[in-house]
């Protein structure tokens, strides 16, 4: 009960310091609502259960190839089969498949992505439905109805949650048509290795049909997971897929080059998925803890301060009898109140602040996407107020009951005893180097937008509007298909303000990751070998290059009498040509592909001896990266897509003088009124299709950088108030220095060089914590990188200028003192 009245006393007395305690207040809900918005955001991400049934149990497997570049090569149907019939450790297998669809029968035509499985998928991964039934062993094989299962998110928000979709039949085209019926809808779960729109069977997609998917060891294009036997570790499972995938490489080495380092690697389900948001969720939560510790620092120096005007307070009650353990007690009440009052306005302003971070956070992570507010936002909060509290209770320093120190009573003046003074200092010092971490992190972040934002592409961005027109195969031939495309361009091209269209099969950065690292190509004057070079390979129509821009610096363009019926003939880009024939002129020369991977590509017999075939250069064109947002040199192929075959994707390119949006209306008009199925989606310029990849850089500054801005402005306060403080407790000696003859321009240097020293300390020990703690980071994750010496050296630069402009204010203040009111105060 004498705790209760202790609470009751210390709300009266911080009552009648009402300006103290709401600033106290707020700085605490400052620290402690960001670390409970981020450690609830990092719950939910890293630390949280997946909804799959058995996750300890679940495992992703991945194959590799540094050597081309590739982190992803994932696996070919061969390749699986020799690893299921190798591992026992693992008990069961799941496959998956990213297919871009396009989609009819459920509303707007749309081009969606699906994942494609085997009936074993869902059961692996330990999935449910909430509306009919998933797929299962009766849904594989060639004769099998092609069944369709919704994921949450887009039956959810296209779809609006309509219960009557089950039953409903689909047509998918991806490289031919197959019919679905929607048979369920699964849970809300991680959309992981993709998040897709469908999960369909596989013989809703003619490609893994094919008898070459089935037989082709080069073919890949499957993700692979696995559910371990009970009692297997993750361990065994990694020793016998290392020991089933060496067999792999010996007794197929055509199909694991020597070069490319193909390798394999394991591991849990949950850490896969989040791997991708692991480093910079941990990286927030430490920048986070970094502001509780810069606004803890600031409160307990208003605390001291509060503590040494009511020493007179204390020594009084000391001397009447009460122990250190009863004042004590009494300061701990007081920042119990405190603390608990800035926790509930912190748990407060978390809930929109990890709406707001989820968001954030979803560029790393598909666990974000669906996160909601629990109860450890409300635990945390209250962990974080009780050591707040705990913390402020034990900083000031309490007066023997025989003697009283720090106030003259009868006089009323302040005194701060050099005990004081060095706890003041150290927590400014503290501030300082917390936030000079902060800043340097955020310059840094910011350096590399702006170096990412200032690249130049190599073509035009701004005055060019891609829009996803994918090709429609349905009931038509090849070369109607290209005959639509034909007719799209030539009425697009006669809109107003419309300078050149053209068709592409990639839109850059926005899908060009999905066409893997290349094929393998060779030329004349080389040698065929199992370790050619790889080139993109783009299809393209007539204008591509001066639509986007992209001078031709050899040669001439495609016309429309390059088709199937004429001699083979591409373009290359600058950097094959110089690569392949350094000092002479690539045109006339033939470049023919090697890649084992085209056997596997659709077509007659004829449409494949034509694609191995040598195929004249007619030009050289600048490089078009349309892969990296940092350019590099790109060895590119280009073909005429009025040479005929399959078309891969589709999109328009449309160089305009005018507003470019202002075109996608009458351009989806015109293309639904040619074909009234036609998915016309995702148009964007060039410009903002780049800026989104650029999305998760400028987050990342931005959300580093408000909190390198709100440390800053927390840490200058704090410095100003202990200069203010300390030019308060010195009124006297300030008025006998004057009085003596000192300037007081002197007294103002002195103060000033007393923040500016104070600044300069928290830098250096901000430098030195900042550089140990990166170097121990970096070996835990490897993407950790030291910021440069530019962000270093303009944050110390920033923080040093803020300390010296709020050492200012106590300055001048001290540089006024009344000399005999300084005297008569004593």
């Amino acid at each position: 009960m004498s705790f209760f009245r202790d609470l009751r006393v210390a709300y009266h007395s911080l009552m009648r310091s009402k300006g103290l305690a709401a600033i106290v207040t707020l700085t605490l809900a400052l620290g402690i609502g960001a670390n409970a918005a981020i450690f609830t955001l990092v719950r939910g991400v890293l630390l949280k259960p997946l909804v799959n049934r058995d996750e300890d149990r679940l495992v992703y497997i991945r194959q590799s190839a540094p050597g081309m570049r590739t982190d992803n090569t994932t696996f070919s149907v061969p390749e699986i089969k020799d690893i299921e019939s190798s591992v026992h450790s693992v008990q069961q297998f799941g496959d998956f498949s990213e297919v871009g669809f396009t989609m009819i029968g459920l509303g707007e035509p749309r081009e969606i992505q699906g994942g494609v499985v085997s009936g074993t998928y869902f059961d692996v991964m330990g999935l449910h439905p909430v509306l009919g039934r998933l797929i299962g062993p009766q849904d594989d094989g060639p004769n099998a109805p092609g069944v369709v299962v919704l994921t949450y998110r887009f039956w959810s928000t296209v779809l609006k949650q309509d219960p009557n979709v089950l039953g409903k039949t689909v047509r998918l085209g991806s490289l031919g048509d197959r019919m679905g019926t929607v048979i369920g809808v699964l849970e809300p779960s991680a959309p992981y290795p993709a998040d897709t729109d469908i999960i369909a069977n596989i013989v809703t997609s003619p490609h893994h049909m094919s008898a070459t998917m089935v037989t082709g060891r080069v073919h890949r294009m499957t993700e692979l997971f696995g559910k371990l036997a009970p009692g297997a570790t993750l361990e065994q499972a990694r020793t016998e897929l290392s020991t089933a995938y060496a067999s792999m490489v010996k007794d197929h080495p055509e199909a694991y080059p020597a070069s490319a380092q193909f390798t394999i690697s394991t591991k849990m389900l949950r850490d896969q998925i989040t791997s991708g948001a692991r480093t910079v969720l941990l990286v927030l939560l430490a920048a986070s803890g970094l502001i509780f510790i810069i606004a803890c620092c600031n409160v307990a120096n208003l605390i001291l301060a509060r503590t040494v005007r009511r020493e007179g307070e204390l020594s009084i009650r000391a001397a009447l009898g009460a122990s250190s353990g009863a004042l004590r007690r009494m300061l701990l009440a007081e920042s119990l109140i405190l603390c608990g009052a800035g926790a509930a306005i912190g748990v407060i302003t978390a809930q929109p602040l990890v709406a707001i971070l989820a968001r954030y956070a979803s560029r790393f992570s598909v666990r974000a996407v669906d996160l909601k507010v629990d109860s450890s936002l409300l635990w945390v909060g209250a962990g974080l107020a009780i050591l707040a509290a705990v913390i402020l209770a034990f900083v000031p320093r309490l007066p023997s009951a025989d003697k009283a120190n720090g106030l003259n009573v009868s006089s009323g003046s302040v005194r701060m005893t050099s005990s004081t003074s060095r706890r003041q200092r150290a927590f400014a010092i503290t501030q300082i180097a917390a936030s000079f971490v902060l800043l340097a992190g955020a310059a840094a972040l910011v350096t590399t937008l702006l170096a990412l934002q200032a690249t130049r592409t190599g073509f035009e961005t701004q005055r060019v509007l891609a829009i996803d027109v994918p090709a429609m195969t349905y009931g038509k031939t090849p070369q109607q298909v290209i005959d639509f495309y034909k007719e799209s361009i030539r009425q697009i091209d006669a809109l107003p303000g419309v300078t050149r269209t053209a068709f592409g099969a990639v839109a850059p950065w926005r899908d060009a990751q999905n066409f893997g690292p290349g094929l393998q190509y060779s030329g004349d004057g080389h040698t065929h070998t199992n370790e050619d070079p790889r080139a993109m390979t783009r299809t393209i129509s007539p204008g591509f290059f001066a639509a986007l821009g992209v001078p031709i610096l050899e040669g001439r363009d495609f016309n429309d009498l390059d088709d199937g019926k004429s001699e083979p003939v591409v373009i290359v880009s600058k950097t094959l040509a110089e690569r392949m024939w350094p000092g002479e002129s690539a045109i006339g020369h033939h470049v023919y592909w090697t890649d084992p991977v085209l056997e596997f590509f659709p077509g007659n017999d004829a449409e494949k001896a034509r694609l191995h075939a040598p195929h004249r250069i007619i030009g050289v064109a600048g490089d078009i990266d349309d892969v990296h947002v940092v350019p590099e040199p790109t060895p590119s192929v280009y073909d005429a897509f009025a040479e005929g075959g399959g078309l891969y994707g589709g999109h328009l390119f449309i160089h305009t003088t005018a507003n470019p949006y202002t075109l996608v209306t009458p351009v989806t008009r015109l293309i639904r009124g040619m074909s009234v199925d036609q998915p016309v989606e995702h148009a964007a310029t060039l410009e903002d299709i780049r800026a989104k990849v650029l999305a998760p850089d400028r987050l990342n500054s931005l959300v580093f950088g408000v909190f390198a801005v709100v440390a800053l402005a927390i840490a200058v306060v704090g410095v100003a108030g202990v200069l203010a403080f300390s030019v308060s407790a010195r009124t006297r000696e300030f008025g006998i220095r004057l009085a003596l003859g000192s300037q007081p321009e002197n007294l103002l240097r002195a103060v000033v060089r007393e923040g500016a020293l104070m600044a300069a300390a928290g830098v250096l020990a901000g430098a030195a914590f900042g550089f140990i703690v990166a170097r121990v980071a970096s070996s835990y994750f490897g993407d950790l990188q030291m910021p440069g010496a530019l962000p270093v050296l303009v944050s110390a630069i920033v923080l040093l200028a803020a300390a010296v402009i709020a050492s200012m204010l106590p300055a001048s203040r001290a540089a006024r003192v009344d000399v005999m009111q300084a005297l008569r105060s004593e």
